[in-house]
C-alpha cells in the first residue's frame, strides 16, 4: 500500500509498505478514503515533535471497514466509519470516567513510538486498535470531507469550547481550523459574543463569516477591543488554539477574573508563563489533548443538523501521492486545511 512516512525535519516521502494485518481480536482494518493534513503533522515535520523517519503520519480518517477481529461486535465489513485520532479500550479506570483520551491503554496514530507506535492514517490502509470503542459508524448524510472533521479537529473545537455557558464572552486566539471550529462550537454552546483573534486577514474574514468579531492582532489592540466589547471586564472564556506561550500570555490578560482559561494548542516543550497574573485573576486553567472520543456522537449529531459546518475550512484536495507537495503547502501557510484521497 502507499503511505506517507517522516523523514526528518522539512522531509515526507509517499512509500510502498506491507498492508496492515489483523493482530489482536478487537482490532479492525480500515480502507482509508480521505485523510488530513493536520496542524499537529506539521510540528512533527518541523521536528516539533520528534518520531521515527520511515514512520506513517497521520490521524485523521474516513474509510470503510474491510476486515474486523473475532471480538469486534459493533462493526461489519462494508461499514462507512471515522474515529477519532487515538483509540480508547472503554474499559480502563479513566474511560469509565469518560477520559478515553487519557485512556490507559490507549495509543496515537501517527506520533511514534512516544504515543502508542501506532502507524498513522495517512496511507491506503489503517490498523485500529479497539475497534468498536475508537470507530462510529458515518451517518449518510455526510460526506467523507464533512465526516472527517468529527475525528479531531471539529471534536477538538468541541473540547475547548466546553467551559462556555450561555452569554458568555469568548476569546479565540488563532484561527486555524481547530480555532475556527472552535468559533463554531462556542456559538452553539451558546456564546453572547465570540472574539476571533489572527493576523491572516481571509481567516479574520470566515471568522466574521461564522458569526465572530473579527480583531487583528497587530493591526487593532486585542486588549483594547476586549475591554471595549465587555465593558471592561474581558472574556468569560479565553481560548488558546495556537500552542505558543505569547498566545497563553494574552489569552491570561483578555480573561476576566475568575474566567477560564481553555488550552487546546499543541505544547512540546517548556515556557515561561505569567503565573502570578493568573493567580491574582484566579483563573481556571483547562488544558492538554481533546478528549476526541468523548465527543465526536454529539459533534457528529450538529455536522448532520448543519449546526457545526467545517465545509469553507478545506481549501485543498490533493492525492495522497501529492503528499511531499501537500506539505510543503502547508508549510508555507498557502492552506488552511488539505484533505488527501488515495487511490
Amino acid at each position: 500500500m502507499r503511505a506517507v512516512t517522516y523523514e526528518g525535519p522539512g522531509r515526507v516521502d509517499v512509500v510502498d509498505k506491507p498492508e496492515p494485518e489483523i493482530t489482536a481480536p478487537d482490532e479492525a482494518i480500515v480502507r482509508v478514503r480521505a485523510t488530513g493534513v493536520c496542524g499537529s503533522d506539521l510540528h512533527i515535520y518541523r521536528g516539533r515533535i520528534p518520531i521515527e523517519p520511515g514512520f506513517t503520519l497521520g490521524h485523521e480518517y474516513v474509510g470503510e471497514v474491510v476486515a474486523v477481529g473475532d471480538e469486534v461486535a459493533s462493526l461489519a465489513v462494508g461499514d462507512r466509519v471515522n474515529g477519532g485520532f487515538h483509540s480508547a479500550c472503554g474499559t480502563c479506570w479513566l474511560c469509565r470516567r469518560g477520559a478515553m483520551h487519557k485512556c490507559e491503554h490507549g495509543r496515537t496514530f501517527g506520533h511514534g513510538s512516544t504515543l502508542g507506535a501506532l502507524q498513522g492514517t495517512q496511507a491506503e490502509y489503517a490498523l485500529i486498535p479497539h475497534a468498536d470503542r475508537t470507530l462510529r459508524r458515518v451517518p449518510d448524510a455526510l460526506p467523507d470531507d464533512v465526516a472527517l472533521f468529527a475525528g479531531d479537529v471539529m471534536a477538538t473545537g468541541w473540547h475547548a469550547a466546553l467551559p462556555v455557558a450561555a452569554g458568555d464572552t469568548v476569546v479565540v486566539l488563532g484561527l486555524g481550523p481547530v480555532g475556527l471550529s472552535a468559533v463554531q462550537a462556542a456559538l452553539v454552546r451558546g456564546a453572547g459574543r465570540v472574539i476571533a483573534i489572527d493576523t491572516v486577514g481571509d481567516r479574520l474574514a470566515l471568522a466574521e463569516r461564522f458569526g465572530a468579531v473579527p480583531v487583528h492582532l497587530t493591526e487593532q489592540s486585542p486588549r483594547d477591543e476586549v475591554r471595549a466589547l465587555t465593558d471592561g471586564h474581558g472574556a468569560a472564556v479565553a481560548i488558546d488554539a495556537v500552542g505558543d506561550v505569547r498566545a497563553l500570555e494574552l489569552a491570561i490578560r483578555l480573561t476576566a477574573n475568575t474566567g477560564t482559561v481553555s488550552v487546546i494548542g499543541a505544547y512540546a516543550e517548556r515556557a515561561e508563563l505569567h503565573l502570578g497574573l493568573a493567580w491574582l485573576k484566579s483563573l481556571t486553567f483547562v488544558t492538554g489533548p481533546a478528549n476526541c472520543l468523548g465527543h465526536i456522537d454529539t459533534v457528529l449529531e450538529h455536522l448532520v443538523a448543519g449546526r457545526l459546518d467545517p465545509r469553507a475550512l478545506v481549501t485543498h484536495h490533493l492525492a495522497l501521492d501529492e503528499a511531499v507537495e501537500a506539505y510543503a503547502i502547508y508549510d508555507r501557510h498557502e492552506a488552511l486545511k488539505i484533505v488527501l484521497r488515495p487511490g
